[in-house]
């Protein structure tokens, strides 16, 4: 069974991997050159990209599916401006993605792509803080999570129900 809402499920992914992938394609990048790693290393360093290309496409459309609800308890400013900041990291790492496939290349040409890459996958990771830090905004500044958080308390028996002023 998904989780519901599944967004904020989903959008760790791309956080994770933005931060990782840098980091994968410093040390292939590295130990190819050093030609302590076959050039074949770098496939890895691309699957991991795609795979942060596909995450952030699924958190943007999950994104995208539960905006409507979102919208009921915060201002919609703060939700296109945390959409856009995901739509420009979506592009980076499309963008990204292209550069680090282009580092399978063999030769100087390779190379040159494979360091290209550890900077356009650092690029990637920059354009990830703005995505994450509105979407905490929205959770934790604008009460995002009170959209869906009604249904939950109202399913709580009055037992077990917590009581502010018991604090």
């Amino acid at each position: 069974m998904l989780p519901d809402p599944l967004h904020p499920a989903i959008v760790h992914f791309p956080v994770v991997l933005a931060v990782l992938v840098p980091l994968f394609a410093v040390a292939a990048a590295w130990a190819i050159r050093r030609g302590r790693m076959p050039r074949r290393l770098w496939a890895g360093v691309a699957v991991v990209q795609l795979l942060l290309l596909g995450s952030a496409w699924v958190a943007l459309e999950t994104g995208q599916a539960q905006e409507e609800t979102v919208e009921r308890v915060v201002a919609e400013r703060h939700i296109e401006a945390h959409e856009e900041a995901a739509e420009r990291f979506l592009w980076l790492a499309g963008a990204a993605t292209v550069v680090v496939v282009a580092g399978l290349l063999g030769g100087p040409r390779g190379e040159i792509a494979r360091w290209a890459a550890c900077a356009a996958t650092a690029a990637t990771l920059v354009a990830v803080v703005p995505v994450g830090h509105s979407g905490g905004e929205l959770v934790y500044r604008h009460g995002a999570a009170s959209a869906y958080a009604s249904t939950a308390a109202d399913a709580l028996p009055a037992t077990t129900a917590r009581h502010d002023d018991d604090d």
